[in-house]
């Protein structure tokens, strides 16, 4: 009796290695690529350089629930001067 290297496997396994190893790299460099891009703190100044807009910030709070009708009325004409 012979016996083979591969220990009785056929072309079949050596090919479904790999491609799950190149799946299992693939799901990794994903995985990195994902945390790098989403991983940070949220930015805090808009994509020009300039600070957020305060309205804009005031108008998401008070749509959030954050602040109510009065308060939301006084700080957005103290905001706007008037």
């Amino acid at each position: 009796m012979m016996r083979t290297w591969d220990g009785g496997w056929g072309w079949g396994a050596w090919l479904m290695m790999t491609v799950m190893m190149v799946a299992f790299w693939g799901a990794v460099g994903w995985v990195v690529v994902t945390l790098i891009r989403h991983g940070g703190p949220p930015p805090t100044e808009s994509r020009d350089g300039a600070s957020p807009d305060p309205l804009r910030i005031l108008d998401q709070r008070y749509a959030r629930g954050e602040i109510d009708d009065d308060e939301y009325r006084r700080r957005r004409d103290t905001l706007l001067g008037t």
